[in-house]
């Protein structure tokens, strides 16, 4: 069967980009995920084009294969994952940017082009691609329009979605369906481009992407604040948003990270700090400087101390060093879980709360960090993957972290993605009206279940 599969695949790719190896095969069975199963792919094919995905999807449509598309595969929730007998489409060959369209503030791109590559075309242009997951040194942004990524930007200038033109997409029968338009409005149609953000691989296959650039952002303005307890941090957030400032950057650590960061860096930040708040505004030089002089006086109103405005870039760099290098020192403790949920900004505070209730009752270590400005945090569970009560305290711990972001009216992804992670947590979030719908659109793009299989929810009513 694999010969005759990994045969048809060849008749019309190179053969060099049909990978059958089985040593080969074990590299592409799963993301970065922590608690999700993989199975071992029958084939890989590299894809370099899009006449490559139009084969594979004709041929799985003809024998019924399963299609696992893959980009980076740095996903924090299995929606990469090999299933047993698969063909993995990797995309991540697919990596040119076609076209950078300053006139128009247009971008067009293959799935395969890394985040930050994209990003620092397009600031050789004089130009700003927003999105900036923290993996976006690694990250494609096939699979960040896959997911609907977000990063430390979001909560001025928004997610994936919200630069997402236009989408060529190749669907589980071959076809080529082109969505969207170059231009900034157009409301001909149903919006099939919002439909495909985030839909993980489980409706098509995205070969090409339209994308809106926005013009340079300034030289931004930073400060830092901590905070006696994460009551007082969740105030200070409050008062910002209900000021009315939109600042380009505002990130929560909690007490454990901030532990890690010091272990990790040495950076020196007081261990009976509950947590910190950082912010910055690149509003332009005047502007900046008096948005981050009232976002000063927030945090000290809040009750905030040791309140610092960094004198310049390099300084404000230094203030955010910390929460950008939390991935790394909290990965330090052991193994973890990066969890990712999202809750309304004004309950920021209760959810950290209550998470660290988790962590005493299970004897766990679960450092918070996130970005406060929009309400999505991320609490990492850490666990030694060698002892099977730590990992059973785990899932727990993931579980109730599930329920406890929904109770506060929140959302169990707001930027990795449900995957097979989150799968059984879907419905209780959708409603059983709302996960009926996704499965007749599911149907209606891929009737025979090929594309991703298993993934965001299972075809079972």
């Amino acid at each position: 069967m694999v010969d005759a599969l990994a045969d048809a695949l060849r008749a019309q790719i190179p053969a060099p980009l049909v990978v059958t190896d089985p040593d080969r095969l074990a590299s592409y069975r799963h993301d970065m995920a922590t608690f999700c199963p993989s199975g071992m792919p029958a084939v890989a094919v590299l894809a370099r084009e899009t006449a490559h995905v139009q084969h594979v999807l004709k041929v799985a449509s003809d024998l019924g294969v399963p299609v696992v598309p893959q980009g980076g595969r740095t996903g924090l929730s299995g929606g990469a994952n090999a299933v047993d007998g698969c063909i993995v489409l990797s995309l991540a060959g697919m990596d040119r940017i076609l076209e950078i369209d300053p006139a128009n503030r247009v971008a067009v791109v293959e799935p395969g082009v890394l985040n930050a590559v994209l990003s620092k075309a397009a600031a050789e242009q004089g130009l700003f691609y927003p999105p900036d997951p923290s993996s976006w040194e690694i990250s494609t942004v096939g699979g960040n329009i896959a997911t609907n990524a977000g990063g430390l930007c979001c909560v001025k200038y928004g997610v994936t979605a919200d630069f997402v033109r236009a989408l060529e997409v190749v669907l589980a029968n071959g076809e080529i369906l082109h969505t969207g338009r170059r231009t900034a409005k157009g409301v001909a149609g149903y919006d099939l481009t919002r439909l495909f953000v985030g839909s993980e691989g489980t409706l098509g296959v995205i070969t090409r992407a339209t994308l809106a650039l926005r013009p340079a952002a300034e030289e931004p303005r930073t400060v830092a604040a901590l905070f006696p307890s994460v009551a007082a941090a969740g105030e200070a957030v409050a008062r910002v948003v209900a000021s009315g400032l939109v600042p380009s950057l505002l990130e929560f650590m909690d007490q454990a990270s901030l532990r890690a960061a010091n272990e990790y860096r040495r950076m020196g930040l007081p261990d009976h700090a509950a947590a910190m708040l950082i912010a910055q505004s690149d509003a332009g030089p005047e502007r900046a400087a008096a948005e981050i002089a009232t976002i000063a006086r927030h945090f000290a109103d809040a009750g905030g101390f040791d309140v610092i405005e960094a004198e310049d870039a390099q300084e404000g760099e230094l203030l955010l060093n910390a929460r950008r290098e939390a991935h790394y020192a909290i990965d330090r403790l052991g193994s973890r879980l990066i969890d990712d949920v999202c809750v309304p900004v004004s309950r920021l505070a209760d959810f950290v709360q209550r998470v660290e209730k988790v962590a005493a009752d299970l004897g766990l270590t679960i450092p918070v960090v996130g970005h406060a400005g929009d309400g999505n945090l991320h609490p990492n569970v850490v666990f030694d993957a060698t002892d099977e009560d730590q990992v059973r305290r785990a899932r727990q711990a993931f579980d109730e972290i599930m329920r406890i972001g929904l109770a506060l009216g929140g959302t169990i992804t707001g930027e990795h993605g449900v995957g097979l992670l989150k799968r059984d947590w879907l419905e209780r979030e959708l409603g059983h009206v709302g996960l009926r719908i996704h499965r007749e659109l599911k149907r209606v793009f891929d009737p025979a279940g090929i594309l991703n299989p298993g993934k965001v929810m299972s075809l079972e009513a």
